[in-house]
């Protein structure tokens, strides 16, 4: 189903104004400097493009692999940095960093996290059960970044799982200490990333979020979905995560939406792998090392291809190459004058997995506050050496 197109009013974070109501999810291994360039240059130069996540402890120890991890282009803007915090004072230090040494124009924390190290250590989607402890940390981050009117905003999950759901406590929570917008993945942590996203949960929280943008994430595999996501739950604005992998210029589709524009882009093969060995050198130059940015650029080439006729035995040789010659010559290979294939490249991508218990540090859920021995806890969860 084709939405009539509709012009979309831009997003508006605080003194920040982003044309496209459209952000890119951080994902770790993901979104680094290498493709979130590539997205710009697909035609989607007026979104918002978030790093990977890295944790405020490592960026406060200033951890080689975190500073390079919040490097943007000399012409990125705005630039946005999401950080994954679970104590106020280490958010504070980390949020004042990023603020006085001018290396981001966008704060996002990190709520939504469902992996089981971080979720165990009472981290990402599982510290906004604990409402106090949640609001400290938006409040620190506020509290450093305000005076150099650098937005901060929060993105979050519905809750930990259907019975213990924290999102509309969260929401007016992190609206009241200052946050310049809210973002809901319309999934339980123990759901993860299966099944299928609530939006109707996205809908509830634009109904008690009042005075701030509320953005929808989840199952946006489309410009169409999008459309749909800001018709049926009156959100102000989408996050894009899965639905880009080896697809950078869904922003273009996306941009093209929300101004009003029923086009879309369908590459041919030819195309696709002219984009395909962009992003390789792009992750070359940004790991400095041709052997890595090739290792890094294997898991996005079934991305890339999908739905395309490619024989298991080249996708095979694809998935192994280890220089930027071997991929010219396996890409010189391919029947490039594939027109794009449809159904077969649309949809979900990426693991979708199953849902699941979610492992909580003991006693958890017996309360909403932090005992001061979990505060110490808690607090001590971020690896020093984590790096994001």
């Amino acid at each position: 189903m084709t939405l009539a197109p509709a012009v979309a009013p831009p997003l508006r974070l605080g003194d920040l104004t982003i044309a496209t109501p459209v952000v890119l999810a951080p994902m770790a291994g993901i979104t680094n400097r290498a493709f979130r360039r590539l997205c710009r240059q697909s035609g989607g130069a007026d979104s918002l493009y978030v790093s990977e996540m890295i944790t405020s402890r490592a960026l406060v120890e200033r951890t080689p692999i975190t500073m390079k991890l919040i490097e943007h282009d000399p012409d990125e803007s705005p630039r946005s940095i999401q950080l994954y915090s679970t104590d106020p004072l280490t958010t504070a230090k980390a949020a004042h960093i990023l603020a006085s040494e001018d290396r981001c124009d966008h704060i996002d924390l990190n709520f939504g996290c469902p992996v089981p190290k971080v979720t165990r250590k009472g981290g990402g989607s599982a510290l906004p059960w604990k409402t106090e402890w949640f609001r400290a940390i938006v409040a620190a981050a506020v509290r450093e970044a305000s005076p150099y009117g650098i937005p901060v905003t929060v993105k979050m999950r519905v809750g930990i799982d259907a019975e213990h759901q924290t999102y509309l406590d969260a929401g007016r929570i992190a609206e009241a200490e200052g946050a310049a917008c809210v973002a809901l993945h319309a999934r339980t942590a123990a759901q993860a990333y299966s099944g299928t996203a609530d939006w109707s949960a996205i809908a509830r929280l634009k109904e008690a979020v009042t005075s701030i943008p509320v953005l929808g994430n989840g199952d946006i595999w489309s410009a169409d979905d999008a459309l749909r996501m800001v018709a049926e739950t009156g959100c102000d604005g989408v996050v894009v995560g899965r639905g880009c992998l080896g697809r950078p210029w869904l922003f273009a589709d996306l941009a093209a939406a929300f101004t009003g524009s029923s086009e879309r882009v369908s590459p041919t093969l030819r195309e696709v792998t002219d984009t395909l060995r962009r992003h390789a050198a792009y992750l070359v130059e940004f790991y400095g090392d041709e052997i890595k940015g090739c290792r890094d650029i294997r898991k996005h080439i079934a991305w890339y291809l999908k739905g395309f006729r490619v024989g298991s035995s080249l996708r095979n040789q694809l998935a192994l190459v280890d220089s930027l010659a071997a991929l010219d010559d396996l890409i010189g290979t391919l029947e490039l004058d594939q027109p794009w294939p449809g159904e077969a490249a649309d949809g979900p991508r990426g693991r979708a997995g199953s849902e699941r218990h979610v492992v909580l540090p003991e006693g958890w859920l017996d309360n909403r506050d932090l005992s001061p021995k979990q505060q110490a806890e808690v607090a001590a969860a971020e690896e020093h050496n984590s790096g994001g």
